[in-house]
């Protein structure tokens, strides 16, 4: 077993209020003492259009995290749920692939080692063997795209039952075959699609590039309070100790923008949520899960 409070932990960008500019944003991340942010490209226009940033737009982020010794070290790069691989809709699909060049382009100029991947074939279309199809040929091309630029792509363990598993994840792992191809659990979402989260994390182990921390409980997927869902932090976090899991840890929560927080407001919400956590890695307490 290892000590996983010396993992590197990162916070999601939407955990910290839209209003604060990235110099705010890094502050609070930095403050509540965590060691990266994990970046938002969603299918909203605004978050898309950051894949446009010019040359000086990216120089001046770099700028800000290097003068306050910084990082975004990984990408949620979910706005492929609005442009899927697996769309029918040949424009949408040809958007996924640009979308996935740009967001490969934008990585290596950031400095950000790890874009993780929706696990879906399609969202808002109805799936099939089709749509399963067209979407393995697209994270096949973003594995070799990824490999050029040495950047490795993870797959979410999603909201749905489509990839909700490390299982059903690893049938796309090994389809595609790739090093640069891996395996992003989100806790939370795990908990919710098996009755036994702690073996799957041992069946994909070698597969697993980070890990996401979020709470949820039956049918609810977002904005559950540390403590109030049914993921068994304490039991799923012993099993990556024993794993001897040293990569980085991702606290998934989401800010209320409708709030008019103060910087001092948003960093304690941040850091509780991390200290909560942290209190967890290492206790051998058995709840649910």
């Amino acid at each position: 077993m290892i000590d996983l409070k010396k993992n590197p932990i990162g916070i999601y960008e939407k955990a910290i209020p839209n209003k604060f500019n990235w110099e705010k944003k890094i502050e609070v991340a930095k403050k509540a003492g965590f060691d990266f942010i994990e970046i938002s490209v969603d299918e909203s226009d605004e978050r898309l259009s950051r894949l446009e940033w010019t040359d000086a737009e990216r120089q001046e982020l770099r700028k800000l995290l290097k003068k306050n010794n910084f990082h975004i070290r990984s990408m949620c790069l979910s706005g492929h749920r609005r442009f899927p691989f697996g769309s029918k809709d040949e424009a949408k699909r040809n958007r996924a692939y640009e979308i996935m060049d740009k967001a490969i382009k934008l990585s290596e100029d950031l400095g950000i080692r790890n874009i993780q991947l929706a696990g879906y074939d399609v969202y808002y279309e109805d799936s099939d063997a089709e749509t399963k199809k067209m979407f393995i040929d697209g994270l096949k091309y973003s594995a070799k795209a990824a490999a050029r630029a040495n950047i490795m792509l993870s797959i979410e363990i999603m909201d749905t039952e489509f990839i909700g598993t490390i299982s059903r994840c690893l049938e796309y792992i090994e389809e595609v075959n790739s090093p640069w191809l891996q395996i992003y659990p989100d806790l939370g979402n795990l908990t919710q699609w098996t009755s036994t989260p702690s073996l799957e994390l041992e069946k994909g182990f070698n597969h697993i590039v980070a890990v996401h921390l979020k709470d949820t409980k039956p049918g609810v997927f977002k904005c559950v309070p540390f403590g109030e869902g049914t993921v068994n932090f304490p039991k799923l976090l012993k099993k990556l100790s024993e794993l001897c899991y040293t990569g980085p840890f991702l606290v998934e929560m989401w800010a209320d923008n409708e709030k008019d927080y103060t910087i001092e407001e948003s960093i304690c919400e941040i850091k509780n949520a991390r200290l909560w956590l942290e209190e967890r890695m290492g206790d051998d307490s058995s709840n649910v899960g």
